[in-house]
């Protein structure tokens, strides 16, 4: 992302309902599916600001992992030496099977090949470790969001399950979230593609909302992400994925 992205995610994710309740709802699956123990090791990839990670500290180890230089100095800042890894080229420098847990919060739209990065999650885990991953959804959905953010694509739920193969992957849950904003994210990237907005202004996406509005967005994100149906379309998805032995 471009610099400017992370003092704007800076500025909001500690409240917006977006930002936040993404971390809420990573969190709940993951006490939901295998809960953290204070000697597991959690690597968050592509951890930008830090916050998620900042979060899990009180529950596990944790390690961040960026290639940004701008992420890696807000790293740098809330976390040890040791616990911040710069990652350049394709091989994250940590041993086979060394984590419990693995969490990209969009992040494989950002990379060109996103099997590879999977293939990455897949030598990290211990065998019964947990990888979770939030992405982008519905091309229908792309705009000039996505083009800032320096996306390579969103998502279907079978593209996104095609990354983790049966034969290496159990998968534990994959669904759509973010369902109830859907019409209308997709009405605001259609009027932005017809009138786009001035250089500079601030994207409707991104602005805090009132504080009780806040609150009911975020409810409407988080709670359908645990209920047991399978949403045909949503502007996100979630995948907990346990790797084989």
């Amino acid at each position: 992302m471009d610099a400017s992205e992370y003092t704007n995610l800076s500025r909001v994710e500690g409240t917006h309902w977006y930002y936040a309740g993404k971390r809420e709802m990573v969190r709940g699956w993951l006490q939901r599916v295998r809960p953290p123990a204070a000697d597991d090791l959690l690597l968050d990839c592509g951890a930008g600001t830090g916050r998620f990670a900042q979060e899990m500290e009180q529950q596990c180890r944790v390690m961040v992992l960026d290639d940004h230089e701008e992420a890696l100095r807000l790293l740098r800042a809330h976390f040890r030496a040791e616990q911040v890894i710069s990652l350049a080229g394709d091989r994250v420098p940590l041993p086979d099977g060394s984590l419990e847990y693995v969490t990209a919060l969009d992040v494989l739209e950002h990379v060109p090949d996103d099997l590879l990065v999977v293939k990455g999650f897949h030598r990290l885990l211990k065998p019964g470790g947990l990888a979770v991953v939030t992405v982008p959804a519905s091309m229908a959905l792309w705009s000039d969001w996505d083009v800032g953010l320096h996306h390579f694509r969103r998502y279907s739920r079978p593209q996104l399950k095609k990354l983790f193969p049966a034969a290496e992957w159990e998968l534990v849950h994959t669904n759509y979230t973010n369902v109830v904003a859907y019409p209308a994210v997709w009405c605001l990237r259609k009027w932005r593609r017809w009138f786009p907005a001035p250089a500079g202004a601030a994207r409707a996406e991104d602005k805090l909302l009132r504080p009780w509005l806040n609150r009911l967005l975020r409810w409407l994100f988080v709670a359908p992400a645990f209920w047991p149906i399978s949403f045909p379309f949503g502007v996100s998805l979630i995948l907990v994925a346990r790797r084989r032995g």
